[in-house]
């Protein structure tokens, strides 16, 4: 299942929007190997399959934002705004497109949202140690950053002059 879609891949395709890890339907259509429009269509025949936490369409802004932050090109453009599958969405998704194809990549896609859950932690657990690392340490490494400081002030201080005092007689 690995020579079907990289992790890597997928998670380069989780957008975060609203709060949520999410991934477009016409990145889930590609993968799938289907056209967007016919993806939506089996969708919308079943609905009440999607809710809004598993399925919500993008506002105008939100696609505009993503848009800019994704390079993307709009030449040729979409006439309707995308929707957004969350995880549960896409897990969804498995019980509509039932061919071989749509069965491997759902896999795929699950072990990616959990492999990037996985990165998050991660993420989350070393801010939290340097985060008590620096309160630990802070207070030993005062002096060093105060002379530091000091070192790197513009402000030239007035020192006393260097080399032997002259006797005036």
């Amino acid at each position: 299942m690995s020579n079907i879609v990289s992790s890597k891949q997928i998670i380069s395709q989780i957008y975060f929007i609203r709060g949520k890890k999410v991934i477009l339907d016409e990145d889930l259509a590609a993968l799938y190997e289907v056209e967007t429009r016919v993806m939506n269509q089996a969708v919308k025949r079943n609905a009440s399959r999607f809710p809004e936490d598993f399925m919500f369409q993008l506002s105008e802004s939100e696609y505009e934002f993503l848009i800019s932050q994704t390079v993307t090109s709009r030449w040729g453009g979409r006439r309707k705004l995308p929707f957004a599958f969350t995880e549960q969405g896409v897990a969804m998704l498995s019980a509509i497109l039932r061919s071989k194809k749509a069965i491997e990549v759902n896999i795929a896609i699950m072990r990616a949202f959990v492999k990037m859950r996985e990165l998050l932690d991660e993420n989350a657990e070393l801010k939290m140690k340097l985060d008590a690392m620096e309160k630990k340490y802070d207070k030993q490494f005062k002096i060093v950053f105060d002379a530091l400081r000091e070192l790197i002030s513009p402000e030239i201080k007035a020192r006393k002059p260097i080399g032997y005092k002259k006797d005036i007689k």
